[in-house]
């Protein structure tokens, strides 16, 4: 048989046994204050309820031990639910004496088991079932192995279960004289429970996103069941009815393990602990304030009227208070989005090394969030938690331009971001956008620096190329026929005569190889001519194609220009005369433009005639425009328009 089985197994037999103990309640003509004095209510409902619970968390988590000890913990309920009415039953029925105290002996061995030990261990392992570490299992066996005290505290006591059937089995007559030690049993039993609470704290502090949502589910039915049972302890004593708030427990751990994602739990714990923290806070002044006027206006004017009035009255403006605190601590500082921007400014300010990174967990702790990210066009910057399955998004804008956006993980249950959670981050959302772009910058410039030292090495490395495979062989020659010339002079005249042939050839040579290098470095024509003259020569050759063809180059370009600097000067031919070489080869136009004005930018426009509005492919000649003209600080522009194509560059003359 599979556990699941085992676990429905165990979990109907436990809702039979509760069914049975009403009928026998029935037949035993039992009154609803029967069934309260000798606790079948009390026991019955919790026997359902842990039955139940337990059995659907071993039904859909198995391998969990929480389930489990829920089972065992709603059939030892139960049990003790069915055999007390049986046993009055037979004694109303005149049955034989031995079945009546063979049913209340069952009835005190079966209910303290699971207050005793399933319970407190249900707690210790709640939620994954398992013991975090060799001291909480050393806990664990001290709360198994001292659980027989309570069993034997109650199945002890002389007392019987109801009035007319006998005691149990094992009664003891001294069992009075025995006080001392059912005190410390009864403090181990509370220390038992105790101690499983505090490793729920524990664990929440430790756990994840999900490991807090599951245990907020039981701190909401703690708060609940502490909200029934405390203000009847501080009134009149505890009653036996308040035992019904207790099922709500192993309703809200079934619903932590099986269904962790239904709605915000946040959200309701907070507003549960605000109502707990004020009850009691009532009680408290309540209980003072008779004391304190009980003397001098109970006589007069009635005490309770008067302590009611002035307790609603100092209470009054406390609850907003005690709400706005609960809410601090359970969704952060969202109710006040101007703290949380503050947080931020200072991480941003302080330029420490952790970057945006402590600034999106800055934002995850003050709003209490399970995720935050930061996310721009390179991809991910910054994250900050655990992404969940619903995530908001929220734009950041620099200068009209989205330069990223907050990535936001939801709270359970939630669908979208609340209008406190989104005006909060909204506002961060400036002084972050702001952070982004920056760093985009830096980002920028560093990649800049890294493309300017790796052109500059290739070109040292392509010079030194061309000087070691080029001029530098040359020169050697150029030496070597020099030397023999000299030694020949005077015996060889004729060889003399062919080396310094030689000589004069390896001399053109190495001086067309400098010629060339030179080129390379910087455009002659720019120093010769002038950038003017230089784009006017280069249009006059462009005039006529490789294949005879002829384009129409005209220059709209002023008389003079002021006085540019060099890399600007460079730029601006290579890119204008790259351009002009394009139309040539690929535009199949008959008219090219090019238009050149200067005031506080350069400006230079290349246009043609040519094919318009097909696509552009980008190629190595557009790329490398591209990179001249970001290299100098310019911006460039190129592709098709309704008359043809267009290059556009511009550069900031002042910026350079």
């Amino acid at each position: 048989m599979s556990r699941r089985r085992v676990a429905a197994t165990l979990a109907g037999f436990g809702v039979l046994e509760v069914v049975a103990a009403i009928v026998f309640a029935v037949l035993g003509q039992m009154s609803f204050q029967d069934t309260l004095d000798t606790f079948v209510l009390t026991n019955g409902l919790m026997g359902l309820s842990f039955a139940v619970c337990g059995g659907l968390i071993a039904w859909h988590r198995p391998g969990n031990a929480v389930g489990w000890l829920f089972v065992a913990d709603g059939l030892a309920h139960a049990s003790s639910a069915l055999l007390a009415p049986m046993a009055i039953w037979v004694h109303e029925e005149g049955g034989p004496m031995a079945v009546q105290r063979v049913a209340g002996t069952a009835v005190m061995l079966t209910w303290p088991w699971a207050i005793a030990l399933f319970l407190p261990l249900s707690l210790l392992l709640f939620p994954d079932g398992r013991i975090g570490s060799a001291r909480w299992r050393v806990v664990a066996w001290a709360v198994a192995l001292t659980s027989p005290l309570f069993v034997l505290e109650m199945v002890l006591d002389p007392k019987p279960l109801s009035e007319g059937l006998p005691s149990s089995y094992f009664a003891i007559s001294g069992y009075d004289s025995l006080s001392a030690l059912w005190g410390v049993v009864e403090l181990r039993t509370s220390l038992a429970i105790a101690v499983a609470v505090v490793g729920l704290v524990v664990r929440y502090r430790q756990g994840d996103e999900l490991r807090r949502r599951q245990l907020l589910w039981l701190l909401l039915a703690a708060v609940a069941v502490l909200g029934v049972i405390v203000p009847w302890s501080f009134v009149s004593g505890t009653p036996i009815v308040v035992l019904f708030a207790i099922p709500l427990i192993p309703v809200a751990v079934t619903v932590a393990i099986v269904r962790d994602q239904l709605f915000d739990i946040r959200l309701v714990v907070s507003r549960a602990l605000a109502w707990l923290i004020l009850s009691l806070a009532a009680l408290v002044g309540y209980v003072v304030l008779v004391a304190a006027l009980d003397s001098l206006v109970s006589a007069r004017v009635g005490r309770s009227a008067l302590v009611t009035v002035l307790v609603a009255l100092g209470l009054a403006p406390v609850l907003p208070r005690l709400q706005r605190l609960v809410d601090r601590w359970m969704y952060g500082d969202r109710g006040d989005p101007a703290r949380v921007a503050s947080r931020v400014g200072e991480h941003l300010v302080s330029g420490d090394q952790g970057g945006l990174d402590d600034v999106v967990a800055a934002i995850r702790s003050a709003l209490r969030l399970p995720y935050v990210g930061v996310v721009t066009r390179r991809g991910p910057v910054a994250a900050a938690g655990v992404p969940a399955n619903e995530l908001a998004v929220v734009p950041l804008t620099y200068a009209r331009e989205e330069v990223g956006s907050i990535h936001v993980g939801l709270r359970s249950g939630e669908r979208q971001l609340s209008t406190a959670d989104r005006s909060t981050l909204e506002l961060v959302a400036a002084s972050l956008a702001i952070a982004v772009h920056t760093a985009g910058l830096s980002a920028d410039l560093q990649l800049s620096r890294e493309r300017i030292v790796l052109a500059r090495e290739e070109e040292r490395r392509r010079i030194r190329q061309d000087l070691h495979d080029g001029l530098g062989p040359t020169l050697t020659g150029v030496a070597l026929h020099a030397d023999a010339a000299a030694n020949l002079v005077m015996s060889d005249p004729d060889t003399t005569r062919d080396l310094l042939r030689q000589l004069r050839r390896d001399t053109r040579g190495a001086i067309a190889d400098v010629r060339r290098l030179v080129d390379g470095l910087r455009p002659p024509v720019l120093d010769e001519l002038g950038l003017l003259e230089a784009l006017r020569q280069r249009a006059g050759q462009l005039s006529l194609r490789s294949d005879g063809s002829t384009l129409d180059v005209r220059l709209l370009i002023p008389q003079q220009l002021p006085s540019l600097p060099a890399a600007v000067e460079v730029a601006a031919y290579r890119i204008a005369t790259e351009a002009l070489t394009n139309v040539a080869r690929h535009a199949r136009a008959s008219l090219a433009v090019l238009e050149l004005s200067c005031d506080d930018d350069l400006e230079i426009d290349v246009l043609d005639d040519g094919a318009a509005g097909d696509p552009w492919t980008q190629g190595v000649g557009l790329a490398g425009m591209r990179e001249r003209a970001a290299e100098v600080g310019g911006s460039f522009e190129a592709g098709p328009t309704a008359r043809g194509g267009r290059v556009h560059v511009s550069f900031p003359l002042g910026a350079t």
